[in-house]
Formats: structure tokens, C-alpha cells, sequence
């Protein structure tokens, strides 16, 4: 799918882009078939419990987490007992994933916001089980996938229907020109975020990104987003891939790192 020069320019203006219909009912349900099946052998790994929580962060110096980055894991809610998302390398180890990630046009939509050599560096299935799924607290992508220049982009999918009751995504229009206010760095086996703005972002401009099975939201790397609890009885599953410009800097102090796999394209 090629986006036109108006989607383009709202990309530009927004720091987001809605586009529906991208991904057909068929390929989501068979995605979100597959993601059941893995979650079910994951849950059974009961030796590594690791709670995933953009609150505390406090997965961030858990071993399970920092080794992640070629690797599909699996992340607890607080319950200890549901996922709350896979991750981080399945769309290079997992021949659904990849289908998924490479086969069904994201990497026409890439080019057409100006990416010459995307590489993908990240994949997560995010599940927001009915009245479990956990808050996603307001961050930005560029803080936790760092280059220089700044060239992460996040293709989110959703694979439910995804409402304000639910935990769809929130964000704030044209928030992207607003300066990255942290990052999270890795120190060895540990990470640290470096605030370098505690102010608070523009909250009361927010608006709730309520979309249909199949579509796809590009987040700009610098744009601040949010979702809530799943306070339904629905799910609000999604699969999130993030891309970054092979030409930039990826920075060694990112907790994302893999040593022995290459990040590679969407024709690998």
C-alpha cells in the first residue's frame, strides 16, 4: 500500500497516522491464533516470572528482559499469571511473525515516510487481557530505541477492535515537536532513565486513537502516547513493530542489544 501525499503531510503535522483496513480480519485472526498458542507455551515457564510494567520500570534490570532483544519472551501482568506482551524478536525468529512483519506492506508504508534503509528492531504482541490488560504510562518510543539522529518509528496494529473502554492508544497531536523529555539507558546489567525535562506534557490535548481490527497507527519516535487499563470485558490485542534508519547511530547504552543477530530489513 502506498500512502498518499496527504496521509504523508498529516503524518508530518501529527506525529501519528491513522490508517484503516490495513491489515485484512483473515491475517489478524490467523496472528492472533498463533500469539494464543505461544503464550500458552510461555506461561508454562514458571522459572522466570518477569512482571512488565512501564510504571516502575522495574523490569529494566531483570536479566529476562536486558537479553530479550533476540529473543521471544514472555512479560507478566502484576497478577503473575497473564501475559502482558511477547517480545522482542519474534519478527526475525518466528516464521508468523515475520510473514506478518515483512508481507503485508509495511515496508511500502516505511518508504513512504522518507525511510531509504529500515531496519526492524523491535516486535511486541501486546495482549490487554479483559480487566487485566495494564496501563501503558505517557513515553515516547525515541526513549527507550535511541539514535542519532532520532529515525524510530512505531507500525501499531490493532488486532481487536481497540476503544476508550478497552485501553486504546491516546495521543497528543503535533506533541512530536516537543523535545524527548528522558532516556532510558543501560548500565551493564542495569538500567537507569535520565530525565533531562520533568515537566509535564500537554495532557488536556490528548485525544483517544479509537480504531477498527486491522488498522495501523505510525507513531513518530518522538511522540508522546498513552493507553489505559482494559476496564471492558473485550480484549485489546496489538502487535507493534519498530523500524529505524539503518543510516543512524544505534546507541550502545539502549537496552535493546544483539550482539550475534544483525538488524535486519524487510527483505531479510
Amino acid at each position: 500500500m502506498q500512502l498518499t501525499s496527504d496521509q504523508v503531510t498529516e503524518f508530518e503535522r501529527n506525529g501519528f497516522l491513522v490508517v484503516p483496513h490495513f491489515i485484512s480480519d483473515a491475517d489478524c485472526l490467523r496472528l492472533r491464533d498463533h500469539a494464543a498458542s505461544l503464550e500458552n507455551e510461555l506461561r508454562t515457564d514458571r522459572d522466570h516470572v518477569t512482571v512488565f510494567s512501564t510504571g516502575d520500570q522495574a523490569h529494566g534490570d531483570d536479566s529476562w528482559f536486558l537479553t530479550s532483544g533476540d529473543k521471544t519472551r514472555g512479560f507478566f501482568e502484576d497478577d503473575g499469571t497473564h501475559l502482558n506482551k511477547i517480545g522482542h524478536a519474534m519478527h526475525d525468529l518466528d516464521p508468523e511473525f515475520s510473514r506478518f512483519s515483512r508481507e503485508l506492506g509495511f515496508a511500502e508504508v516505511a518508504a513512504g515516510i522518507g525511510f531509504d534503509d529500515p531496519r526492524l528492531v523491535q516486535s511486541m504482541y501486546i495482549f490487554k487481557h479483559p480487566g487485566i490488560g495494564g496501563e501503558v504510562t505517557w513515553h515516547t518510543d525515541h526513549t527507550f530505541l535511541w539514535t542519532e539522529p532520532q529515525s524510530v518509528v512505531g507500525f501499531w496494529v490493532a488486532i481487536d477492535d481497540a476503544t476508550v473502554t478497552n485501553g486504546c492508544l491516546w495521543a497528543i497531536p503535533g506533541g512530536h515537536t516537543i523535545p524527548v523529555k528522558s532516556r532510558f539507558v543501560r548500565n551493564g546489567e542495569s538500567t537507569t532513565t535520565e530525565v533531562f525535562d520533568d515537566t509535564l506534557y500537554p495532557l488536556e490535548q490528548a485525544v483517544p486513537i479509537e480504531v477498527e481490527r486491522g488498522t495501523l497507527v505510525l507513531l513518530h519516535g518522538a511522540l508522546p502516547h498513552w493507553s489505559d487499563v482494559n476496564k471492558s470485558d473485550q480484549p485489546r490485542q496489538a502487535y507493534t513493530l519498530h523500524v529505524v534508519d539503518g543510516a543512524a547511530d544505534w546507541d550502545d547504552r539502549n537496552w535493546l542489544q544483539r550482539p550475534d543477530m544483525a538488524f535486519q530489513g524487510f527483505d531479510n
